[in-house]
């Protein structure tokens, strides 16, 4: 007998991209800052786009940012835009690309005070969806509500990346720290 998944999963049965995303990192608690701003990256290019987009580009997304690596992000400058607008492999958009930048220049300035991106994520948590949008929109750019929702959900910060007959439901749940179970 096979277990009920999330209903976005059922509806692309032989997709070679969302099941593996779905079963080892929709909805996991991600501890290192580097993968965070990935996610929160990824998040702001998928906007307009559909999903299956971003995991089909995301090595390629890795390779045009240095690893996700938020100190060299943040250091881009006029060249490293031009060669983002000019990479096929990846999202061009003006906008997006400014973004991954500014972001990074943004997390650094959280790392001084906070520690981490993550201590940051941690010490606002638990906030209402609406409260999150706020402060990301405060802090952020190109981060309105349904980025901010998948980015949070994604990451294990509010709930709804599983359906709870979800057979993967249980298994992040388990690895939220107790603090985070709210």
């Amino acid at each position: 007998m096979s277990h009920p998944y999330c209903d976005y999963c059922n509806s692309h049965p032989e997709d070679t991209f969302n099941k593996p995303y779905h079963d080892t990192q929709y909805g996991f608690p991600i501890n290192d800052d580097d993968l965070l701003f990935e996610r929160l990256i990824l998040e702001i290019n998928q906007a307009g786009l559909s999903w299956i987009t971003i995991l089909k580009k995301a090595d390629n997304f890795r390779k045009a940012y240095h690893g996700f690596n938020i100190e060299k992000v943040a250091k881009y400058g006029e060249k490293d835009r031009a060669r983002l607008l000019e990479d096929a492999g990846i999202i061009r958009n003006k906008l997006k690309v400014n973004a991954a930048i500014v972001n990074a220049q943004k997390i650094l300035e959280l790392k001084k005070e906070h520690g981490s991106f993550k201590a940051w994520l941690d010490k606002n948590h638990p906030l209402p969806k609406e409260e999150w949008v706020k402060l990301f929109k405060k802090t952020f750019v190109f981060t309105g509500g349904e980025i901010v929702n998948e980015f949070l959900m994604s990451t294990g910060y509010l709930a709804g990346a599983h359906d709870e007959s979800c057979p993967i439901y249980r298994k992040v749940a388990s690895l939220r720290p107790a603090w985070m179970r709210k």
